[in-house]
């Protein structure tokens, strides 16, 4: 499912326009991304947690030479998903 799909499910749902529900889905994902660029975690009961990970620098190599890399430390998105979505989803 693209974007541009939800939104329209989204619309359907609530009975507004796609330029609403557009707006809508922005801000929800606006305000998670900015949550998470905080460090906060984002908890939806029933679907999920939205929390940042952070990740120690390691040694890789380049496909093409072989040699070796260093990647430094960073930080990545995580979701783990909720048991209601779990359940969803298994069947």
């Amino acid at each position: 499912m693209q974007k541009s799909e939800l939104e329209a499910a989204l619309a359907e749902k609530l009975n507004i326009t796609k330029t609403a529900a557009r707006d809508l889905l922005n801000v929800i994902l606006d305000q998670i991304t900015l949550e998470l660029s905080r460090g906060q975690r984002v908890s939806l009961p029933g679907f999920g947690v939205f929390e940042v990970r952070a990740y120690g620098p390691r040694t890789g190599r380049n496909p093409q030479t072989g040699e070796p890399i260093d990647i430094p430390a960073g930080h990545n998105a995580h979701f783990k998903p909720g048991k209601g979505l779990k359940d969803a989803i298994s069947g």
